[in-house]
This record gives structure tokens, sequence and C-alpha cells, in this order.
């Protein structure tokens, strides 16, 4: 079930398309235009059960190496502190 509000800072959510990103090995994997809840003031993203499912599917065969991926041009800085 989905809020009515971001559960960070209390905007308000609306339909719309995210981009869901996490780490596979020394790899990111990028999922584009994800069907999502985004909150109008931070940002924040929240994914339906379903969508959560099919996140999940294809995070699984990304890291059994069953989809090819489109290499991108990325970065990455450690914070020093």
């Amino acid at each position: 079930m989905i809020p009515d509000r971001c559960t960070f800072c209390k905007g308000t959510l609306h339909e719309g398309k995210s981009e869901f990103m996490a780490r596979v090995g020394d790899e990111v994997i990028i999922i584009k235009d994800v069907p999502a809840y985004i909150c109008d003031r931070c940002g924040e993203a929240y994914y339906t059960a379903d969508i959560s499912r099919r996140i999940d599917v294809v995070m699984r065969d990304a890291h059994l190496g069953k989809i090819q991926c489109r290499p991108i041009a990325a970065g990455e800085v450690e914070l020093v502190i």
C-alpha cells in the first residue's frame, strides 16, 4: 500500500516515472522509466508491490548474468571525512 504523503518530508505523492539504481558487484544497474509515486518535495520514489516484484526479477537476472545491460559512463567517489 502506498501512503498519501512522503514518510520523509510529508510532501504529496504523484504518479510518475523514476530510475531505480542499485549496485550489483562492481557494477551499478539502472532501471529506467519505472512507474512510481514520487514526492513533490524531496523526489523520493515509492513503488507498488507489483513494481517491486518486477524490479526484484530484473535485479535477480542481473546478478545471474541473464540480462545484458548497456554500459554507461559513470564515476565513483569516496567521501573522506
